[in-house]
């Protein structure tokens, strides 16, 4: 994904190591995320996730302390969009299904990042990334139509998805250069306590005397899944300290498959032949375009 943005360096290879601590932290994506759905209260669920972020954000910055100054609008606009994203992710998942919203949302991602590159940045498409944009775009339209035309009351969702793809995309340039210019568990740290902080004013305001119930319905999915989100991004930041974005952003989507066999056989969603070849057709376009 971030060679469209990056311009075509020579491939980097990647050893065996970091192909699996990628794939590891795609699957923890996955289930961080069906445990974010399947919380009773989203709102308060990632208020919980905001917590952990806060926590194990700050206690990384007080071991690792400030990063540099020219790190700080990296962390600081990573942090924004990341909790813009969560945002968007909760309303997703609260008007969606997860088999459908997970796979639109990381798949609209490399495919937004593609397209920006060569209309904003006037960046050369090769052949690969430009079929890949065609695989995901087809593959994205496969997941909106594979229960049939999208009526009104479908287009909220859709959109919710559509907007969290966009977020990724957003954090995903952002870190891809914030992170070499800071020490890794800095950037980490900071990064992720200052994301959390919103939830956690934001939501006991919102739920006022309700909260203390809602906290107790939500403990063990909104701490779990705010656990291993830190945990899977924190792996996927490690990698890219590689120098060898292009591959590991591949690896990455590897998740939406995770996503869609979570939801099928853990969530009870139905997946279908049609939401399958849409959901393998995203995760080809998008190694199309991430590959160099």
């Amino acid at each position: 994904m971030l060679s469209a943005w990056s311009g075509h360096s020579p491939a980097q290879s990647i050893g065996p190591a970091i192909v699996f601590a990628v794939l590891a932290a795609a699957l923890l994506h996955a289930i961080w995320n069906s445990l974010a759905h399947g919380v009773p209260d989203r709102l308060v669920g990632f208020g919980l996730i905001g917590v952990v972020d806060v926590v194990g954000g700050g206690a990384l910055v007080a071991f690792a302390g400030l990063p540099p100054a020219g790190a700080w609008p990296y962390i600081l606009g990573s942090a924004l969009t990341h909790a813009i994203y969560n945002a968007l992710l909760m309303t997703s998942y609260r008007l969606g299904e997860f088999s459908q919203m997970y796979p639109l949302a990381r798949g609209t991602s490399p495919w937004v990042v593609a397209v920006v590159s060569v209309v904003v940045l006037g960046k050369a498409l090769p052949g690969s990334e430009l079929a890949g944009v065609l695989a995901v775009s087809a593959g994205l339209l496969g997941l909106v139509l594979a229960g049939g035309i999208p009526g009104r009351k479908h287009l909220p969702a859709l959109a919710a998805a559509g907007a969290t793809g966009l977020m990724i995309a957003t954090y995903t340039v952002i870190d891809g250069v914030g992170v070499g210019l800071s020490p890794l568990l800095s950037y980490t740290g900071w990064m992720f306590m200052l994301q959390g902080v919103p939830y956690v004013i934001v939501v006991p305001l919102v739920r006022g005397r309700r909260l203390l119930g809602a906290v107790r319905r939500c403990a063990l999915p909104g701490i779990a899944g705010g656990t291993i989100s830190l945990l899977a991004y924190g792996i996927v930041l490690w990698a890219q300290t590689s120098g060898a974005l292009a591959p590991i952003a591949a690896l990455r989507e590897s998740s939406i498959v995770f996503g869609t066999l979570i939801g099928t056989f853990f969530l009870g969603e139905r997946l279908g032949p049609r939401r399958a070849v849409a959901a393998t057709v995203v995760l080809a376009g998008v190694l199309l375009i991430s590959l160099p």
